[in-house]
């Protein structure tokens, strides 16, 4: 499975908007400067996570984005799907009904295993994601990442936010 580029720069800008003080927004072009992303690309990213809920936008000189909930009510689910849908990864066409030794009038009844097999395969990576929170991404970063420039990351972040 191959996921949309615009999932990571998603989950990379919500990163970044965890971090704004109450009430302070965020503008396309400074986060897209900030991930050295075409702007216009990125805006179709953050207009589906608007679509979906969880940023706000607002306009104006100091517009731009910040989170609707809290981190920690954020999954990085919500986040996926938000930019490639809800869509089981995996579509069965039933291709077994093709097989040239079939009795005639045989007919299967549910899915196969291949199907089976993959559907719960989506279905733990799903649940995975689930469990995972914007929060638990925030936390991690902040450990990872050399206190410094975390320090100037943020600086420079709140420099830009309106």
């Amino acid at each position: 499975m191959i996921l949309k580029s615009q999932v990571e720069w998603a989950l990379h800008c919500c990163a970044i908007l965890a971090g704004l003080p109450e009430g302070r927004y965020l503008s396309t072009k400074a986060l897209a400067e900030f991930h050295g992303l075409p702007k216009e690309y990125l805006s179709k990213a953050l207009q589906s996570l608007s679509q979906a809920g969880l940023v706000h936008t607002t306009l104006g000189p100091s517009g731009g984005y910040r989170l609707a909930r809290a981190p920690a009510e954020i999954t990085f689910l919500e986040i996926v799907e938000a930019v490639e849908g809800k869509a089981r990864t995996f579509v069965c066409n039933n291709i077994r009904a093709n097989n040239p030794c079939r009795p005639k009038g045989y007919c299967e009844s549910g899915p196969c295993a291949v199907s089976r097999i993959m559907w719960e395969a989506d279905e733990a990576w799903r649940a995975k994601l689930r469990g995972v929170r914007l929060s638990d991404l925030t936390e991690a970063l902040a450990q990872e990442i050399p206190p410094e420039l975390w320090k100037n990351s943020f600086e420079w972040v709140l420099e830009r936010a309106g």
